[in-house]
């Protein structure tokens, strides 16, 4: 168990954490300023000549779909994870103005950089918003767009949480260590309840800012907590075409923008399990798959349930067949 007064100090780039699997990297350009997208991409013994990429949220990296990544290869799946720019193993340039339609492009840029053509996009939380927006702009691409607890099913601009500026961001993210984060997971994420194997991630997040480079990670988080607020995809979720699940832990609190919002605002904004179903009723094309009894990450929570549930729903959308046992 990790003791919050010893964190590591892990790097900015997250260079004394390790991967399960091997980290390449694709050489990108943000604006002027040369970057390196890390990401893994792994193939399974037995392929079955299907690809899925994994999209981790703001809290979260690509080493945190260890175990569902290992289940889609045991599926027969190659899996591609990327650490988006600005989070986890990938550079984090202070000068970037971080944007969804940035990091869908570099997302596309790796597909074809690695020959994918098509493959069964699954994004959780922030990964979840970044993922409709790369449908929304690659459609062809998309096969079977998988949302585990996203954010953007609504416009909390539009529901009245103020713009808070990019400085008093910065300086909320310095004040960031183990306790606060645990504190914060342990509350809105796992409904109150932790487990021990939970600290690694944890860990992984502290040990980050605990870095001698640690700006680098307070400007990037910053930013992209500025990008998730002004950068709403929700207007659009009639235009995703292509089948969508949503994969919903119900005890989850997440409700993007509540602390900085007016208590009058705050009291009607509504966390993510409330908003999925009318999410789900608004795209062409989905079903909603609940989990009663898990919170924020059901892939963290319970992997097994989750694990089983998903690959139900990527062979049941290839059949065309009903609902996945």
């Amino acid at each position: 168990m990790a003791e919050e007064n010893a964190v590591p100090a892990l790097g900015a780039e997250l260079q004394r954490f390790d991967y399960p699997w091997e980290v390449h990297r694709l050489d990108v350009m943000v604006g002027t300023t040369p970057a390196r997208m890390a990401y893994m991409d792994v193939r399974p013994d037995r392929p079955n000549g299907q690809a899925v990429i994994l999209l981790h949220g703001k809290n979260f990296c690509g080493a945190t779909w260890e175990d569902t990544a290992g289940a889609l290869l045991d599926s027969g799946y190659r899996v591609l994870i990327p650490d988006q720019i600005g989070f986890c193993k990938s550079s984090k340039p202070r000068e970037a103005q971080y944007s969804f339609a940035m990091m869908a492009s570099f997302t596309q840029k790796l597909m074809d950089e690695r020959g994918i053509a098509d493959a069964a996009v699954i994004g959780h939380s922030t990964g979840g918003m970044l993922a409709m927006h790369f449908a929304l702009m690659y459609p062809d691409q998309v096969t079977h767009l998988v949302l585990v607890n996203p954010l953007g099913l609504t416009d909390r601009m539009a529901e009245g949480v103020p713009y808070v500026p990019l400085n008093e961001l910065i300086e909320q993210e310095r004040q960031k260590d183990f306790a606060s984060i645990k504190a914060y997971q342990r509350d809105v994420y796992h409904h109150g309840q932790w487990q021990p194997r939970y600290d690694r991630w944890v860990t992984m997040l502290a040990g980050q800012y605990a870095s001698a480079d640690g700006e680098d990670v307070v400007f990037a988080q910053a930013k992209t907590s500025e990008m998730i607020l002004t950068q709403p995809v929700s207007q659009h979720l009639e235009r995703l075409a292509m089948p969508v699940t949503l994969m919903i832990g119900m005890l989850d609190t997440t409700t993007f923008g509540k602390g900085q919002a007016p208590q009058q605002v705050a009291q009607r904004l509504r966390p993510i399990p409330e908003l999925a179903p009318e999410a789900a009723a608004r795209i062409p094309d989905a079903r909603l798959v609940p989990f009663p009894d898990l919170g924020h990450s059901p892939q963290v929570e319970d992997p097994k349930l989750f694990e089983s549930r998903l690959i139900a729903v990527l062979r049941d959308r290839q059949d065309g067949s009903k609902e996945p046992q």
